[in-house]
């Protein structure tokens, strides 16, 4: 399990989330990739924030009653994310989760966004290698 890195468990397909975005495209982006919140970008890939279905949520309800119109991802992002490199032991970030805690991890390389880890990705993981974690098994179309 130690040797199970960041970078065997990362999603690098997802695009993340460019400075200036309005919150209804970061909305659609979130569901679509079935994911909790995304990091924020500039031009480079520098990660410059982070944002949650719960900022959106929270930033679309009080502009939705103030009448604001649809706010930007710059006015909501948590602008101190926590970030990790792919060289990180999956069991290491395992460990550091909890309450309170980023349920999707921004991963760099050279400070330049490379992918994301999800908790969803870790615990998949577990699953794959035999942690006492047993897969669901789905009904295919040959089971009929």
């Amino acid at each position: 399990m130690r040797s199970v890195k960041v970078s065997d468990v990362m999603w690098n397909h997802i695009e993340p989330i460019r400075c200036g975005t309005p919150l209804t495209r970061v909305v659609k982006t979130l569901l679509e990739n079935h994911v909790s919140g995304l990091p924020v970008v500039d031009n480079q890939r520098r990660v410059l924030g982070f944002v949650s279905e719960q900022d959106c949520i929270h930033a679309l309800l009080v502009s939705s009653y103030h009448c604001e119109g649809d706010p930007i991802v710059d006015d909501v992002m948590f602008r101190e994310p926590v970030t990790i490199t792919a060289e990180m032991a999956v069991v290491d970030l395992a460990q550091n989760l909890g309450a309170g805690k980023p349920k999707v991890y921004p991963v760099v390389d050279h400070g330049k966004l490379i992918g994301i880890v999800t908790r969803t990705a870790i615990l998949a993981e577990f699953a794959r290698i035999g942690c006492g974690v047993e897969l669901p098994k789905y009904a295919s179309a040959d089971d009929d």
